[in-house]
């Protein structure tokens, strides 16, 4: 076995979970022949440490007026002062670096702020503090306390061209506040295509309905003043969509159809009101069909509709959190491998990045401590599998790209943190440097555990492997596909770069604000890969250990929600 086993850790203090939607108006417009790609992020300040990034939304091309679908959530602890930066970008090009696209404005405040007031407006501003032009953020809070998802199969006919023989339709969806429509989800665009079918998606019931199932929701396919329902057969269920029924299930959502355009303006096909229980009544055999109508086109003589929007599943069901999987009894499995190539320097000199000095460390050790600190925490034997890669190992001294540091490869574990820094001194001195730098193996390695493990048909372990790299990868190629493959396997990577060296690979891999392809164009099933810099968190383990794990919780949980699979022992 090549993997660690975890229990349930201490639940030291609980937490409120907040849901942050962000939107923005009037941003600056930073491009010349279009308007600016805004993208939000945001940053966590606790303990006066540093900021470090907690998430970031979807790049909204062409747009000064951006509602980001994407949601931030984040754990709120009364007792605690958690200050927050919003930091908006216009996007210019593939960097994963923000220093190299055009800064739009920040807004920063703490989450105590944002949850007392649930909902604000406020200016951004520039470093200096000056007027970000008069851009202004709208932060709008939300607490998780119902763990229902809806998961859609939605698809179209007859959709109106908007642009020749064809449209590129996607659809949002829209819940009611106070204030009006908020935009609860967008998906994908399919282009050039009338008759669209759109990938499966899940929206939490709380996203839809604010935790009040009785309020409306709106679809548009961009407007959203009406809506005929075809399928008005279903006994008991109201066919006026614009008035609020007492049973919770009849409120209203608003759907509205767009035809996608690369400058922003995207054409509104149509739109239609529903309530749940409308949506719900289709089988799998006949959907529920709504007439998708433009507004702007109903007064015209022969107007029937815009296309038909068809509910092919519409379906409530639970969905666990991360604790309630680690709780019920789902074993999180680390495995660790180190960077053993020659582009991190001959370890006898003092510019390697493996050389020990005279207090005994170096980045990587740094490293290990730092995240070893919190992974042990997850595990009962706090026994870990450590694997090296990229180096010629004795006897034979055959280049190896996924060898046990402690060259037993019937038992590859290591004791506690302590001993893989053990482990790792005394490899350092009886391994050759050498190359070339592949990620696939050990990829591919701890993904043959992960995908036995699913076979399990229970969301009984999940795996965990840790790279600790210099950043330099000879086989991308292949590496993409590993990754690409695992992304359908309880399984999640995390690269933690060490040195100074250029590591836009590494975060062309940690895709967040698109899902991965490999090299024939497949796309991952979703986003399996954290990349950390060491040095940005020089000196604050904490700050490292807590961005090196921000993604893993909703990683584990949306992975076994997405599969159905329970934890073994569900509370």
């Amino acid at each position: 076995m090549a993997s660690g086993g975890a229990s349930a850790p201490q639940a030291h203090h609980l937490a409120t979970k907040v849901e942050l939607t962000v939107l923005c108006q009037n941003l600056m417009d930073k491009d010349v022949l279009s308007k600016s790609d805004p993208v939000c992020v945001l940053y966590i300040n606790t303990l006066n440490s540093h900021w470090y990034e907690l998430g970031r939304t979807e790049m909204i091309l062409n747009c000064l007026n951006p509602k980001f679908a994407k949601k931030f959530v984040i754990d709120y602890y009364f007792e605690t002062v958690q200050r927050l930066k919003f930091s908006v970008y216009d996007i210019d090009n593939d960097s994963y670096d923000l220093n190299k696209h055009d800064f739009l404005g920040e807004f920063k405040c703490t989450l105590g702020q944002i949850v007392s007031n649930r909902q604000m407006t406020q200016p951004l501003l520039l470093k200096d503090n000056r007027p970000a032009g008069h851009g202004t953020i709208t932060i709008c809070a939300e607490e998780i306390t119902d763990t229902q998802v809806v998961n859609f199969e939605v698809s179209a006919r007859s959709l109106d061209k908007k642009f020749l023989w064809w449209s590129d339709p996607f659809l949002e969806f829209f819940k009611q506040t106070g204030s009006g429509w908020q935009l609860a989800h967008r998906t994908e665009v399919v282009h050039k295509n009338l008759n669209p079918v759109w990938r499966p998606f899940r929206i939490s019931l709380r996203s839809l309905f604010n935790g009040d199932v009785e309020k409306p929701i709106k679809f548009t396919c961009f407007s959203s003043d009406n809506a005929t329902k075809l399928n008005t057969k279903t006994e008991g269920l109201s066919t006026q969509l614009d008035v609020c029924m007492h049973d919770s299930w009849h409120h209203h959502m608003n759907v509205d159809c767009y035809d996608h355009r690369e400058n922003g303006s995207h054409a509104l096909i149509g739109s239609f009101r529903a309530t749940l229980a409308e949506l719900s009544v289709q089988t799998h055999t006949s959907p529920v069909e709504f007439e998708c109508i433009n507004p702007k086109k109903v007064d015209k003589n022969n107007y029937k509709n815009s296309g038909v929007i068809c509910i092919r599943h519409c379906q409530v069901e639970k969905e666990y959190s991360f604790l309630d999987y680690i709780m019920g009894g789902c074993q999180i499995n680390f495995t660790i491998a180190i960077d053993f190539t020659g582009s991190n320097g001959d370890p006898s000199s003092p510019q390697s990045l493996h050389y020990i000095n005279p207090v005994g460390s170096n980045e990587y050790l740094q490293a290990i401590w730092a995240v070893g600190n919190v992974i042990q925490d997850y595990n009962s034997t706090k026994m870990f599998p450590v694997f090296g890669f990229g180096a010629r190992v004795p006897p034979s001294y055959q280049v190896s790209h996924e060898f046990p540091i402690n060259f037993n490869p019937t038992n590859p574990f290591s004791s506690g943190i302590e001993g893989v820094v053990w482990a790792y001194q005394q490899c350092l001195p009886q391994v050759k440097l050498w190359g070339p730098t592949n990620f696939a193996p050990i990829i591919n390695h701890v993904a043959c555990f992960a995908k036995q493990a699913l076979h399990q048909h229970m969301a009984a372990q999940y795996f965990v492997l840790l790279i600790l790299t210099d950043g330099v990868i000879t086989d991308m190629d292949q590496t993409r596909f590993a990754i690409v493959e695992a992304s359908r396997l309880p399984m999640s990577i995390i690269i933690v770069g060490v040195g100074g060296a250029d590591f836009s690979a590494m975060e062309f891999l940690d895709s967040d604000d698109k899902l991965l392809l490999s090299p024939t164009m497949e796309a991952a099933a979703r986003d399996i890969v954290q990349f950390v810099p060491f040095r940005q968190f020089y000196g604050n383990s904490t700050a490292l250990a807590q961005s090196v794990l921000a993604e893993l919780p909703d990683q584990v949980a949306s992975f076994f929600n997405a599969y159905k699979l329970k934890p073994p022992n569900p509370s």
